[in-house]
């Protein structure tokens, strides 16, 4: 009987799914859950990562980050400004970084090995906060309303969470939220972080840079977080294309001020 409820409830949600274009021209189905429920659950899942950790406790890694998140932030519609934007830093050595819905940033410091500066740290930011921003998590979502991890979704949705995390390794990983996105949302993530991070001030040429110090580091291979990019060769020429179309952008946005220092 609890099933039949379980399925009846997922295909009502199903139901209520809708078709939406992304910034990009891409389209998008979404809407399993609202965006209220999507922000909860963002919430609650940046809440499990930081009691989970470690945390770092160092005050200047917190402030390099938090100013970093913040200028981009800044450059988002009012919508998206508005949510409560917060980041973490984590005492973890994989060079790893993801944004959740409702506005938390989380960083490991083994990502400070690889961008070595603010340009470079604001391309891995702009990009996770691409994926937000683009609705990819509510996609993700979707669809997995129809599969075999519904019926738990559907339990984090009314509240249980605590039961959640029990049985599947966390909040973070039960709704999908770090498992790698498709091809199409790490492409157009690209896109949009790119785009971001030069109206924010922060050199889009860096994202080039940062994606070869990934490469070096990881021996010519992409590290496993971003296995679902494009050919890495491939993804550095558009990132060089694109580098190229925005500067005259980068350049306004240092003409009006928005010149970044966070370190």
């Amino acid at each position: 009987m609890r099933h039949a409820i379980a399925m009846l409830v997922i295909v009502t949600l199903l139901a209520a799914c809708a078709t939406t274009t992304s910034s990009t021209g891409r389209t998008q189905y979404v809407g399993a859950v609202s965006q209220e429920q999507l922000n909860q659950l963002g919430a609650q899942a940046f809440v499990d990562a930081k009691r989970k950790g470690p945390l770092s406790t160092n005050a200047g890694q917190n402030a390099y980050v938090r100013c970093v998140v913040d200028a981009l932030v800044r450059q988002l519609p009012a919508n998206q400004r508005s949510m409560a934007w917060e980041s973490a830093v984590f005492a973890e050595k994989e060079p790893n970084a993801y944004a959740l819905p409702g506005g938390k940033v989380g960083i490991n410091t083994g990502l400070f090995g690889v961008a070595k500066n603010q340009d470079q740290l604001a391309a891995v930011v702009a990009h996770e906060i691409g994926h937000v921003i683009e609705r990819h998590h509510d996609e993700r979502i979707t669809r997995q309303m129809g599969a075999s991890g519904a019926v738990q979704l559907l339990g984090a949705l009314a509240g249980d969470y605590g039961q959640l995390a029990t049985q599947g390794g966390g909040m973070l990983a039960q709704t999908g939220f770090l498992l790698p996105g498709s091809r199409a949302q790490e492409s157009e993530a690209d896109v949009v972080g790119q785009r971001l991070m030069a109206q924010a001030g922060f050199d889009p040429r860096a994202a080039v840079a940062l994606w070869q110090n990934m490469m070096a580091a990881g021996g010519g291979r992409p590290p496993q977080w971003l296995s679902t990019h494009p050919d890495p060769q491939n993804r550095i020429a558009e990132l060089q294309a694109r580098a190229n179309q925005l500067v005259p952008a980068y350049e306004q946005a240092r003409a009006g001020g928005r010149r970044p220092n966070c370190g």
